[in-house]
Formats: structure tokens, sequence, C-alpha cells
């Protein structure tokens, strides 16, 4: 399960967004900073129409969709690698997820305290990312000091330290280690630091209801930075996202619609995080259950196969495979089948967007 944490300065909405993102969740929201003393994670399903359609179709008795797990960390300082404020807090959680959600504030609220006093959203983005590159580099340089023994006489420690004197040069220019190009040999050894500036980053613009459709200055400033980043963006409103949480489901796209977005923030933050990431859903189908499933890009039909269960991928024979369009088009698998749409594909094949699948393997 992907596991996506909140962060960013103080007041900035982190909480507000998380606990809206996650209706049942329990962090505070209020108007002071360090309200969110310890993490708090909620898990959400994925909203995916094409599982509801694909049920339709087989008479499923089940949905299953595939989830998202927030995690909403405590506000950061000017300081924190130093351990000011709630810093140590702060860096220890974030190094537990997958990709950092990075709520920027993009709106004006003279109610609404600024912790630096005035809306300034490249300088807010700034604040924390030095800060994570700070820790980052004091973690490489305990790293290599540890290894200089080692570099001595074994091949694999040289080149740990090779890959870590090329980060420790791009943190002290002010860089990022995901801005380092390494080896899949490289990745695998350097994986257990956890490096903060290694884990893609989404920047979120948080901004008020009125220019959610269309955005403002502030987020064109995101935008600059995150493009020279090579980060995500996606617009988003916490107060908006509080409201939806109040209205039956079936007001909310229109509610949505009347703001001049076809979209909740649920679903374009989870769309951004998905494309950032390289992700990508097949489904399976059938009278039990309808199932979406999460994969990396580019995986073949036995290592999809091997997301269900180790045993799919051993034991891969060959794989039923339809476009979901394609499927519903048909009206049913049976169909599918008579219409010779369903394709049995191998080893080889790399699995698309949206593909439904059966797979036949050898136990």
């Amino acid at each position: 399960m992907l596991k996506a944490g909140i962060v960013g300065l103080p007041n900035v909405g982190k909480s507000t967004l998380f606990n809206a993102l996650v209706a049942n969740a329990q962090a505070e929201a209020a108007n002071y900073p360090f309200c969110t003393i310890e993490p708090n994670s909620g898990v959400v399903s994925v909203p995916d129409p094409r599982l509801d359609q694909l049920a339709a179709l087989s008479s499923s008795k089940e949905i299953i969709a595939t989830r998202v797990e927030f995690v909403d960390i405590a506000g950061l300082v000017k300081g924190a690698s130093q351990g000011e404020g709630l810093g140590n807090k702060f860096l220890a959680n974030i190094r537990e997820v997958d990709a950092i959600v990075h709520v920027v504030r993009c709106f004006e609220n003279d109610d609404v305290i600024h912790v630096s006093g005035s809306v300034g959203p490249a300088r807010d983005a700034e604040v924390i990312n030095l800060e994570l590159g700070l820790a980052d580099l004091s973690q490489v340089e305990k790293r290599r000091e540890r290894l200089k023994k080692q570099v001595r006489t074994s091949k694999e420690a040289q080149l740990e330290d090779a890959a870590l004197e090329r980060i420790q040069v791009e943190l002290e220019a002010g860089g990022a280690a995901r801005n380092v190009a390494l080896s899949d040999e490289e990745a695998q050894l350097l994986k257990p630091l956890g490096l903060l500036t290694a884990k893609p980053i989404i920047y979120a613009t948080n901004v008020s209801e009125d220019d959610l459709a269309s955005g403002n200055a502030y987020c064109e400033e995101v935008a600059a930075l995150a493009l020279k980043e090579g980060a995500g963006t996606v617009r988003i409103s916490a107060q908006v996202e509080a409201e939806l949480i109040e209205l039956p489901v079936e007001d909310r796209t229109e509610f949505l619609a009347g703001l001049g977005v076809g979209e909740g923030g649920l679903q374009s933050l989870i769309r951004a995080t998905y494309d950032l990431l390289g992700l990508r859903t097949y489904f399976t189908t059938g009278e039990k259950e309808t199932r979406a499933w999460t994969i990396q890009a580019g995986m073949t039909a036995p290592q999809a196969a091997g997301v269900i269960h180790t045993d799919f991928e051993r034991g891969f024979i060959r794989a039923q495979t339809i476009g979901y369009k394609q499927l519903l088009e048909a009206g049913s698998l049976v169909e599918a089948r008579t219409k010779g749409w369903l394709r049995a594909e191998g080893k080889e094949y790399v699995v698309a967007e949206g593909d439904v699948m059966e797979f036949l393997f050898n136990v």
C-alpha cells in the first residue's frame, strides 16, 4: 500500500486537508503551530469509476479498491535539522513514507497566522527543502565516516562511498539526492539510509475556494519551483475538501462543477501521486469480486500476477487480457471471448493501464 506523508510549515492547512482526505481521521486542525504532535494516519480507498462499471458487468458481490495511506506529520520550522521545534520527530516520521505531499499555503487570510509573518510559497517550500537537505547531508557525512575503513578492502563499500560522494556534492550545492543518477546496485546499497531528499515530492498548492479552478500568482510561483526540481504539483483547497465531507455523495459533483472543477482533491492528489511514482492499475473481475491492483509501470504479466500472490508469478503460464473499455463494449467476458477480443498474453507482455486480466498458472 502506497504511503504518502503530508508535510508543510505550521498553519498551511495540511491537517485540515488530512482530515478532509481521511474523513474519519481525528487529527486536530487548530489555528496554532504544532497542533499535530504525533503523526496521524488514515487509509483511503482510491476512487475509480471503472470499478463500479466492471462490477456491474460481472454482477460482483464485492468491490475492492486499491488503498493509499496518508500520514499527517507535525509542522516543521527553520532549524528542524538541528532539532528546532518538533524537527527530530518530523524527520524520523518522514523517513517512513514512499512519497511526500508538501502542502504550500497559496491563500491570503488575516485570521490564519502565518509562521513567517506573510504568505510566500517559494520561500516556505525552501525552508522545508533546506532542512531536509541538511538532515540528509549530516547522515551522508556520518555514513561516509563509518565506511572509511571498509573502503580499503570492500568493493561494495567503495561503490556505496562513491555514490554518497556524488550525493554529498549535490546536497552541498543546495540540491536533492533525487537529482543524482544511481545504478540499480547503488540505489539498493543506499536504500537503508532512507534519504529524505531522495523521496518523490508533490507540491499541493492550498488555495481559497475562489482560486481552485484557475489558481493564482502564488500557484504559478510553486509551479515554477516544481518544474525546476522535477516535482509534481496539484492544486487543492483544504477548505473545499472540508465542505465536501458535509455533503451527500450525490451532491458533490454538482458542488464542484459550481466551482469550475471536475473532481475533488482526493482524486487529483492520488492521480498526481500515481503519475509521479509511475504507478498503473489493472483489474480482475468476476461474480465473487471486482478488484483493482496497483503495479509499477513496465511490469510484465508474471510480475503483475505476483502482486496478487507470489505463486501466480512462479507458476505463470499465460494471462487472458482485455482492455476495460473493450470489455464494457462487449458487455460480458463471455461475449468478449465469442468476439475474439480476449487476448492470450505470455511472459513478455507489459501490462497496460486499465487491463482486465485473468491468470493461468501451475501450482
